[in-house]
């Protein structure tokens, strides 16, 4: 099965918590907490930044480190190491992935009684679950 790495961040302002809508792709419709691929030789905290800023046109400070979840999908393997990050600033956009279709079609601040009000892609749960114990 093929494997993939990925970073998420948990973004948190005040008592809220960013969610995104995956905007293209297999996931499509999706919730779930920003983040991507390292770039080979980067690490887990610079390719969260970096990812950020590309994703969302924000940049983060990378806090704590959360957990890592492992999780099977149908046709890959999913390895996640999520942190908390918290915005520096206050920009925070929808950006293009190519010319024709958006990384995340929609984002919402969510307090920690409204997390269920999304529908979470399978590894995202694990993270949700984890953020009501410790939140």
């Amino acid at each position: 099965m093929k494997q993939v790495e990925v970073v998420a961040a948990v973004i948190k302002k005040g008592n809220k918590i960013l969610a995104t809508q995956r905007g293209y792709g297999e996931f499509r419709g999706g919730w779930e907490f920003p983040g991507g691929k390292p770039l080979e030789g980067e690490t887990k905290e610079n390719a969260l930044k970096r990812e950020i800023r590309e994703e969302l046109n924000a940049l983060i400070d990378v806090n704590d480190y959360i957990m890592t979840v492992e999780y099977d999908y149908p046709a890959f393997h999913l390895t996640m190491h999520t942190y908390f990050a918290t915005l520096l600033g206050d920009n925070l956009e929808l950006v293009y992935h190519d010319e024709e279709r958006l990384e995340h079609e929609a984002m919402k601040w969510l307090t920690k009684n409204q997390l269920d009000s999304v529908d979470w892609l399978g590894a995202d749960v694990e993270i949700v679950n984890k953020l009501k114990e410790i939140l």
